[in-house]
């Protein structure tokens, strides 16, 4: 049991460096959109970008959860990584088929699993609602926008909070 939580602990470190590298591109992304004025007031180009943030993210999640396959494979738990990579995909997605299951003895670090792959979902969720509101601030209020850009907003103040009235 102690082993199974030790290596749950291990891969929930690894899938949070993973999630925040991501986490630290589209925030990237997103502090370039705002300090370059990108023009998305086009439909197609606010979906474009909110698309190509979905599928990254959806990208990170199947790598996250090839990471677990690729330890249930290594510690014997699964002799293939197919059916490795189809169970850690169910368990991580928290859908639970039930189809394919693992030995009593490593139930315990398939839960843990389960629990990393809601809490990365959320975290997903988290970064795309985030995403959202800046795009939807672009699209709807792009003279805010272009004045935030320029150092003054809306409230008289700048972008350190300092009072400009």
């Amino acid at each position: 049991m102690i082993q199974q939580i030790a290596l749950g602990t291990l891969l929930i470190i690894a899938t949070v460096l993973v999630h925040a590298v991501a986490t630290w591109v589209a925030f990237h992304v997103a502090v370039r959109m705002h300090t370059e004025g990108w023009d998305l007031t086009s439909l197609w180009k606010s979906t474009w970008l909110t698309a190509t943030l979905v599928v990254c993210m959806f990208a990170v999640a199947i790598f996250e959860a090839f990471l677990w396959a690729a330890t249930y494979v290594a510690v014997g738990a699964f002799e293939g990584l197919e059916p490795a990579f189809y169970f850690s995909l169910v368990v991580f997605t928290t859908l639970g088929f039930g189809d394919v299951v693992l030995d009593p003895s490593w139930r315990i670090l398939s839960a843990i699993e389960a629990a990393n792959g809601v809490m990365m979902f959320g975290w997903t969720t988290a970064l795309i609602f985030w995403f959202m509101q800046r795009v939807v601030r672009h699209v709807f209020h792009p003279a805010e926008e272009k004045a935030k850009i320029h150092g003054v907003a809306d409230d008289d103040t700048d972008r350190s909070g300092r009072d400009l009235s």
